[in-house]
């Protein structure tokens, strides 16, 4: 296992992560979704962490919570596709989960993401609810997935 350091997103973040987000356009994230992130990232994050190796950025990845007060949402992971990461994904995924599972109000875990990364999220242990063709862009369709083994 590489030396990760996961931690708190900070302001000073930004610019770096946007540099490393639009290293995954447009394999896995459209062009429109910059200004989405940039959004996100300036108005509605809730709990975002990065994830460093040798004081390196190599992505971030956050969870939001429904009105509900019982649903967790993995919201914006990526990573740096210049940069060898193998590994960070699947460390800020489990980190991701392990929060949540500290949290009992939390009964439910989700995520909304591209048929991209759907493989990845069932590694992980989601499975595919619903598909939404163009959802994101033209050619990003919506995967809904949910977590299987939360408690």
């Amino acid at each position: 296992m590489k030396n990760y350091i996961i931690r708190p997103y900070l302001p000073q973040d930004f610019d770096e992560l946007i540099h490393i987000f639009k290293t995954n356009v447009p394999d896995s994230f459209a062009e429109t979704e910059i200004a989405d992130l940039t959004t996100y990232l300036q108005e509605e994050i809730e709990d975002y962490f990065v994830i460093t190796e040798n004081n390196q950025l190599l992505g971030a990845a956050g969870i939001n919570y429904d009105d509900d007060q019982i649903t967790a949402r993995l919201s914006w992971d990526f990573m740096d596709q210049n940069k060898n990461h193998k590994g960070a994904g699947t460390a800020i995924t489990q980190y991701r989960i392990d929060l949540i599972r500290k949290l009992p109000h939390i009964k439910r875990l989700i995520v909304r993401t591209s048929q991209f990364a759907e493989g990845f999220y069932k590694k992980q242990g989601f499975i595919a609810i619903e598909r939404v063709p163009d959802y994101w862009a033209k050619g990003y369709d919506l995967i809904f997935m949910e977590f299987q083994n939360l408690n």
